[in-house]
């Protein structure tokens, strides 16, 4: 289950990655005033931080990557579900984006949402919805569950 959520994720942000590069030319609107794929290069980090810092974010992006998978690797057997989901979607999302970095040295994002009061949220993708879902699911865990004691 672990793998393949992780697989999952990084091959659905791939792909979507890839399709929104044909957006270079223009946009589309899916919700009128609200939601809209454009074709966004970023070379920072959430929210455009640390823009042109890609060994910096690479390294501290592959650092948490390896902490994680040791994590999950040493615990697999004690973690609930819940944990084990949140852990894999923040895994598949880190690497979807470390793909970019490494590869294109930037991070495609394609989701563009506007809010009412004209608040323009950043520019985002598949795998960071897939980190922002796993860490609240993470969250969830922390309260929930007895998962995350010391470890013995």
């Amino acid at each position: 289950m672990i793998l393949a959520i992780i697989f999952f994720v990084i091959i659905l942000d791939q792909i979507t990655k890839y399709l929104a590069i044909g957006l270079k030319n223009g946009s589309i609107k899916l919700v009128e005033n609200f939601m809209e794929l454009v074709y966004v290069e970023n070379r920072g980090a959430a929210f455009g931080i640390l823009q042109g810092k890609k060994i910096i974010l690479v390294f501290f992006t592959f650092f948490i990557i390896a902490a994680l998978c040791y994590f999950l690797y040493k615990s697999r057997n004690r973690l609930s579900t819940i944990s084990k989901v949140s852990i894999s979607l923040i895994i598949g999302g880190a690497i979807g984006n470390l793909i970019d970095r490494v590869f294109r040295h930037f991070v495609i994002d394609f989701i563009s949402v506007t809010f009412p009061n004209g608040y323009e949220f950043p520019v985002f993708n598949v795998a960071d919805i897939a980190v922002v879902c796993g860490t609240f699911l993470l969250i969830i865990a922390f309260v929930k569950t007895d998962d995350f004691e010391e470890i013995q």
